[in-house]
């Protein structure tokens, strides 16, 4: 195994097609990705060849889209499949409070997913407003780390409104902060370098050690100063690889990776050393 990517969605039609709709038709359009779907079979092979794991991530943001979730059983059956390939991480849509919870709870204690992954801006929610604090509480109680989407989304973009996304969903400060201060407990994620608020994103990890941050979603290329800066130095235990597959690619990621000027060493903690660590692997 030469790498964990940590941020995969299921390039199927479940995915894209029926959970998506025009949110990822949107998104597919800006990344150029026109002919990303493809069965759970031809993933799991795909990423078999590549030799890395895929952490894979349901989807429900049911309330604000009126489009159905990705569900954690269908995430749990891919895992099931394909144990060799896949790590399930869970989804749920906060607006259904005390059923969220409940379907939290399932999901990790029944289907044994591993970890919570939610979308503020798909789900129109602020993450720091203290009615959602119980699915927090409950991530930190079942001791499963919560990736939490950041800064700009390619879902959405490059249409007149965004659908209807709003952005401010996505900013790291208050939300994440706040609730890594209030759950000191609970391992954060922070998924996308979360542009156009990195600095918050970086200045948030650096504060609070159970903050980390996922590459996923930009090509290594694009890749701020102060972002290689800071995953070379500070925050080198704590900045994971991820590709957001199928939008873009691991081996594209992992290409501009390689000349990106991060260290050889702290790229080996990037690509696998501390997904393994996180995940307990």
């Amino acid at each position: 195994m030469r790498a964990i990517d940590m941020h995969v969605h299921p390039g199927t039609r479940e995915y894209l097609v029926e959970a998506g709709g025009k949110y990822l038709s949107d998104a597919l359009h800006y990344f150029h990705r026109h002919d990303a779907v493809v069965s759970l079979e031809e993933m799991a092979a795909y990423y078999r060849r590549a030799e890395m794991l895929a952490v894979l991530l349901a989807w429900d943001a049911e309330t604000h889209t009126g489009l159905p979730p990705v569900t954690n059983d269908y995430v749990a059956d891919a895992v099931r499949q394909y144990p060799d390939v896949f790590i399930g991480f869970a989804s749920v849509d906060p607006w259904k409070g005390r059923m969220a919870i409940r379907e939290l709870e399932r999901a990790v204690k029944e289907l044994k997913l591993r970890g919570l992954k939610i979308h503020p801006i798909a789900q129109a929610f602020e993450p720091n407003d203290r009615r959602f604090y119980p699915l927090w509480e409950c991530c930190q109680g079942l001791k499963v780390p919560l990736l939490i989407h950041t800064g700009t989304t390619g879902v959405g973009a490059g249409v007149p409104g965004g659908n209807g996304l709003k952005l401010k969903y996505g900013r790291p400060i208050p939300a994440i902060d706040d609730i890594a201060a209030d759950f000191p407990g609970l391992t954060i994620i922070g998924a996308h370098p979360s542009w156009p608020w990195q600095e918050e994103m970086l200045a948030v990890a650096v504060h609070k050690t159970n903050v980390y941050i996922d590459l996923s979603g930009w090509s290594p290329k694009y890749f701020s100063p102060s972002l290689v800066q800071h995953a070379n130095s500070l925050l080198q235990d704590r900045v994971l690889f991820g590709s957001d597959y199928p939008f873009l690619t691991p081996e594209r990621w992992i290409a501009d990776f390689e000349k990106a000027g991060f260290k050889p060493e702290v790229r080996e903690k990037i690509l696998l050393g501390n997904a393994k660590r996180l995940l307990g692997l």
